[in-house]
């Protein structure tokens, strides 16, 4: 059983049982050390965590579950610890100016038995309103002195609230993510001014000189490099000024409960909670579920610096100068997704790298990709249902004839060469494109051509069609890691293949299946066959479902008539030994198109139940979202130009290929970023130098805002480069004009950092929002 984030297995539990009835002398204190021992229960830093320990042994002992022993009488003593310091009579009131002060400096407190921990504890004692304490779990104490005036007062930080919904959601955290990245968080526990001390902007003062130093005191101390500072400001009793002054981030108030509250009584006062981050992607980083350590050198376990670090800073290609490269080649390629190769890296050496890289035997397109997948699953955790689209798309490089290892593409051998790609790209019930799963790439044979007749005698495993279940059985190990979260792979019509579905249904556990139905199924027990046994069904409803534009024809409502049926099913005649499975048919057929325009026909099947007229629109509004695989082909092909590569091997081009799919992933997700979430502050997609560079092209004030744009804004600024005009009818924009705008962003970028080193350096340091909106 799990108890304080820990794993108590019976045998440790039986363990402490023999512990406790061996010794009747034993302690709690020792019983809690021995216990830590046995489990490797310790900080970063390598100290045990005996207080944890304790409080979990003693969840334990009120359970029933084991005893302990009896609790020594008498208060507990602090060995060496002075009486508060006492004071005779009040100061006067100081009125002064800040600068009057002198120098503020921050004092770390030292141990228990210092005379600053007795100073410390003697003012908040006196003067806070919560006293000195306890404070829980790790934590560090401060004194504020000035050189002309000494003692100002005494700040604290300790262990973060265990939930907190307000400062949860605007993380971003899932119960797993938090529960991995919560000793990233600390609170400010106490923060106290002199009452007689009345200096302007002598708080927000020190707060701020305060977190420039708690990240390397934490770290030191507990191994542990702090990422947010949180704290509460009760209502009523003060107003949160000085932490908004301080650059801190009102993110929404308590329910008046506390860390006791365990019966939901809510009897305590309503506080403001508060956020300061200490680092500049202090959202992404948490949201990862890495943690940043001390002396940690893997890559997945520091805060990564910007997004290519991000989805490639994981590769393990054996060498650092390939890493440090990889990471240089994605981020010219994303500054300008539509140039070739030499136009994005801009000079000769650099472009020689990068096809000495491309040609390197290390830099398969399985080993670039590998940490994006991760950083995919990472993104998944936060969501109850993901849909794992899978579909195939083909690579024409017929204009590349001196490319070894491509094959046949189209329906005669001496037209069309290229490669074929089949992925899987990871969605939200939004369709919000979450990262690629999983990719296959290859080029078919050219002496197998024309011998189709012959598939039928062949196993699948032999079969292109073995792609759907290679597919599956990658988001199958994804599912395995993500057990709270509901993966659904879903398919078009050529992914209508009988061994799928009996893959996916022979453990409970896998993900589940939707897939368009392409052919005529033979029911069993002589029922008939599918798609007569369901438009035999009665009409359960109508849905107007909106059908985006292809092609040249635009945009429409289409009504439908919706249908849904539990079926069971015969496997094909050549395949009697798979055996019959049981699947829920939804049927929905356009009854009103307009004038020569086909009308839609669905026929979905799954492994999901579908009981109800909700749950049958659930599952087409969850197929709908299969449209956003092809938008992201298309911004593949059109947009990052990736058919237009010239390498002298297939094995360049997929390397190359690899790159080129994570970075027309990123355009497509801040294209649905951008209409799903457009008032978070852009600073969530866009670094600092990126989105004042643009703030500064497109308006006609040079002056920058005091805090950073909402990023709805800045996706139109940027679609606007690209010749979005924003008018009523446009709505949204769309991926093309999002590529053609980051192309003239990268150069605008880059000429406003260099005027701004020059002219300007204070523009350089990162923004800190402040506004009690975000979030």
């Amino acid at each position: 059983m799990e108890v304080c984030r820990q794993e108590f297995t019976d045998a440790v539990l039986q363990r402490i049982r023999n512990e406790v009835s061996d010794d009747p002398l034993m302690t709690r204190m020792s019983l809690s050390r021995q216990v830590c021992e046995w489990m490797a229960w310790r900080r970063p830093g390598g100290k045990l965590k005996e207080m944890s320990c304790r409080v979990a042994l003693l969840k334990l002992h009120r359970q029933g579950i084991i005893p302990l022993p009896a609790p020594r009488k008498g208060p507990a003593r602090l060995i060496g610890v002075k009486a508060p310091a006492k004071f005779e009579h009040e100061p006067e009131p100081l009125n002064v100016a800040l600068s009057e002060l002198g120098e503020i400096e921050i004092v770390l407190v030292g141990s228990r038995h210092s005379s600053t921990f007795n100073t410390w504890k003697g003012l908040m004692d006196r003067y806070h309103y919560l006293g000195s304490g306890p404070l829980c779990g790790a934590q560090l104490r401060y004194l504020i002195r000035g050189d002309r005036y000494g003692w100002l007062g005494g700040l604290s930080f300790s262990a973060a609230a265990w939930k907190l919904r307000a400062r949860d959601e605007w993380i971003g955290w899932a119960d797993n993510i938090r529960t991995d990245n919560l000793d990233n968080v600390v609170c400010n526990s106490r923060f106290l001014i002199l009452p007689h001390i009345r200096a302007p902007h002598l708080a927000s003062h020190v707060l701020s000189l305060s977190v420039r130093r708690l990240g390397a005191d934490w770290q030191k101390r507990y191994g542990i490099k702090p990422v947010i500072v949180e704290t509460f400001v009760e209502r009523g009793r003060f107003t949160g000024t000085s932490y908004r002054a301080a650059n801190w981030v009102y993110v929404g108030c308590t329910s008046g409960r506390g860390r006791q509250d365990s019966g939901n009584k809510s009897e305590l006062s309503i506080k403001d909670i508060y956020l300061y981050p200490l680092h500049k992607k202090a959202r992404e980083v948490l949201s990862k579920g890495t943690k940043v350590t001390a002396g940690n050198k893997a890559s997945t376990s520091k805060a990564c610096e910007d997004w290519a670090e991000e989805e490639f800073g994981g590769a393990e290609l054996g060498d650092a100068r390939l890493q440090k490269r990889l990471l240089t080649i994605a981020r010219d390629i994303y500054g300008k997704p539509q140039a070739n190769i030499p136009q994005a890296c801009e000079s000769r050496a650099k472009t020689k790298a990068a096809y000495r890289f491309f040609e390197h035997k290390e830099t398969t397109m399985e080993k670039l990709l590998q940490p994006h997948y991760e950083s995919t699953i990472q993104r998944m955790q936060g969501h109850k249902v993901v849909l794992a689209v899978q579909d195939t798309t083909s690579l024409n490089y017929t204009t590349h004839p001196e490319t070894k290892g491509l094959g046949v593409i189209g329906s005669r051998p001496d037209k069309s060469i290229g490669l074929i790609l089949h992925d899987t790209m990871a969605f939200s019930t939004d369709g919000t494109p979450l990262g690629i799963l999983d990719v296959q790439c290859w080029a078919r044979d050219r002496e197998s051509f024309g011998k189709r007749h012959k598939r039928h005698n062949l196993p699948i495993e032999q079969k292109e069609s073995n792609k759907w279940l290679k597919s599956f059985q990658t988001v199958a190990e994804a599912q395995k890691r993500c057990t709270q979260v509901t993966i659904v792979s879903v398919g078009d019509r050529e992914a209508d293949i009988y061994e799928l579905f009996e893959t996916a249904l022979k453990d409970p556990a896998n993900p589940k299946v939707l897939v368009r139905a392409e052919r005529e199924r033979l029911l069993a027990e002589g029922q008939g066959s599918l798609w007569e046994e369901v438009e035999a069904g009665p009409v359960v409803g109508v849905q107007v479902l909106r059908v985006p534009r292809r092609g040249n024809r635009p945009a429409r409502d289409a009504r439908l008539e919706v249908r849904f049926a539990e079926v069971t099913i015969k496997p094909p005649k050549r395949k009697p030994s798979l055996g019959n499975i049981r699947l829920w048919a939804v049927l929905a057929n356009e009854t009103e198109s307009p004038e020569g325009v086909e009308p839609l026909r669905w026929m979905l099947l799954s492994t999901l139940e579908v009981n109800t007229f909700e749950q049958a629109l659930e599952k087409l509004a969850w197929y709908a979202v299969r449209w956003g695989i092809e938008v992201y082909h298309k911004t593949l092909k059109s947009g990052c130009k990736i058919e237009e590569r010239q390498f002298g091997s297939v094995d360049s081009i997929e390397a190359c290929l690899a790159i080129d799919m994570v970075v027309a992933w990123r355009v497509f997700y801040l294209t649905k970023l951008g209409r799903e979430t457009p008032n978070v502050p852009c600073t969530v997609f866009f670094e600092d130098a990126e989105w004042k560079a643009l703030y500064i092209y497109k308006k006609p004030t040079p002056t920058l805002p005091a805090e950073p744009p909402m990023l709805r804004e800045v996706v139109h600024m940027v679609a606007s480069l690209g010749g979005f005009l924003g008018r009523k009818s446009d709505g949204d924009p769309g991926t093309k004009s999002l590529w053609l705008g980051l192309e003239r962003l990268d150069d605008i970028t880059v000429t406003w950092k260099h005027m701004a080193e020059l002219y300007a350096p204070h523009l350089l340091i990162p923004t800190v929002s402040r506004s009690p909106g975000y979030g």
